[in-house]
């Protein structure tokens, strides 16, 4: 191989006598194959797993970007390119990233390195701006790709894979082994190196009950969100209208709750989401529908108010907590007529939260709706800068932006949004006048 003679020095320079077993399988098969699914354990060498096979593939006479790796956050995007920088290869790497100088980026981008590093959103804002070609890349890595896919990176990769003409080896990386892979990725059959231990995927569940006095289990349910530490949760129940029940019913008692079911339209299931992902909504109650493949964070707590008939649903919505080494419980709440499941071990710890009724903080933001969106040529950017500038909000003040087509959604720490509307009031943002208000909460009074 071509660049095999520096291999030796490259783990001089890192201070490695030994790659681990994990780290030469992948080198052999990311050389081999082109659709490759590598599964190991957060804080593994994963990055050097695949950060060698790329510098072996590298073309020292190409002076365009020859490998992109997109990454869910700057944090990870920075350590891999100290990782880069510590082989001492002579290959040039950058990383662009949210919250970093756009003028910054593009000069580095002037005279291209042959590695590029970036989160989704910033790599399409490159793209959009034409300041890197792609016609070079022909190496894609999706880094902690689990993780760009609760953070709901869906678009922004679809858009820039879709970019990537001349691509001709994709690799995804995760830390979970249940992913199931988006269509846009175009990895079809990937070569599976899973080094995630067994073990370790089951322990860090606990499972606890609740028995309800009543049959209507709803003040058990309050009871126990009341005992949450004001942490967030999802409610897992079986039907729709129960969904929607509860969720009514929480709010009454002033919990901040919203629901998410099957039966709403796409824009309000989205609404939804946007609110509990952003901190403006601390409790989604929701059907199976959001079991899988619904992008949410990891989440500490997952209660069951009803259970499923199913051992594998039970499986998938208990997935959604104990993820990665990360610990979280599960609760399931019964009343003694319940039919009994055999999947459950009703021996399990009894959990008693009837003396527990404070009420959980009130979540720390609000979700501000902006009546623009990509198609009115807004991003990220412009929402901080005008929000920052005109509405004087200081950098802990924001949270999640997510931006749509023809909407937007900003997370604003709640003491601030009165302020901020007031401030913000007459101002134009690139121009233009958009509609900017607090909004509204899925709730299911609007249709009636």
């Amino acid at each position: 191989m071509k660049n095999q003679h520096h291999s030796n020095n490259i783990l001089l320079n890192l201070g490695i006598e030994n790659l681990n077993d994990m780290q030469v399988a992948a080198q052999e098969i990311i050389l081999r194959d082109n659709n490759v699914l590598l599964l190991s354990p957060t804080g593994s060498g994963k990055t050097l797993a695949f950060l060698l096979p790329i510098f072996e593939i590298l073309e020292p006479e190409i002076k365009d970007v020859q490998c992109l790796i997109l990454v869910p956050s700057r944090e990870l995007g920075l350590q891999i390119e100290q990782v880069w920088k510590k082989m001492g290869t002579d290959y040039k790497v950058n990383v662009c990233y949210g919250g970093h100088s756009i003028d910054t980026e593009i000069k580095n981008l002037s005279n291209p390195p042959a590695v590029l590093i970036g989160t989704p959103g910033r790599i399409a804002d490159h793209l959009d701006r034409g300041t890197f070609k792609t016609e070079a890349i022909q190496t894609l890595i999706l880094d902690e790709f689990d993780k760009s896919l609760q953070l709901g990176f869906h678009e922004e990769m679809s858009f820039i894979i879709n970019r990537l003409t001349k691509l001709n080896k994709r690799i995804l990386v995760s830390a979970t082994s249940d992913i199931e892979i988006p269509k846009y990725t175009r990895v079809i059959h990937p070569t599976v190196l899973d080094f995630i231990p067994e073990a370790e995927e089951k322990t860090n569940l606990s499972l606890k009950m609740v028995v309800s006095k009543e049959k209507d289990k709803i003040n058990s349910l309050f009871h126990l969100i009341c005992s949450l530490n004001s942490e967030s949760a999802l409610v897992f129940c079986n039907h729709r209208d129960a969904a929607e029940r509860i969720s009514d019913t929480l709010n009454e008692k002033g919990i901040y709750a919203t629901y998410y079911h099957g039966g709403m339209d796409q824009d309000e299931r989205e609404r939804a989401l946007i609110q509990f992902r952003n901190g403006s909504v601390s409790y989604l109650v929701t059907t199976d529908l959001a079991a899988r493949g619904l992008d949410i964070p990891e989440m500490k707590h997952v209660i069951h108010y009803h259970l499923p008939s199913k051992e594998d649903e039970f499986t998938h919505r208990n997935g959604r907590t104990a993820r990665m080494l990360a610990s979280g419980t599960a609760y399931i709440i019964i009343h003694e007529s319940e039919k009994k499941l055999d999947y459950i071990d009703y021996g399990m710890k009894v959990l008693n939260v009837d003396n527990n009724t404070k009420l959980p903080k009130p979540p720390e933001f609000q979700t501000i709706y902006i009546s623009g969106g990509k198609k009115n040529k807004l991003n990220k950017i412009d929402i901080v800068g005008f929000f920052s500038q005109k509405g004087k909000l200081e950098k802990g003040d924001l949270g999640l932006i997510e931006v749509k087509d023809f909407i937007s959604f900003a997370a604003v720490k709640a003491t601030k949004v009165k302020d901020l509307l007031k401030l913000i009031r007459d101002e134009k943002m690139k121009g233009k006048k958009f509609k900017i208000e607090v909004a509204r909460k899925v709730i299911k009074k609007e249709e009636d």
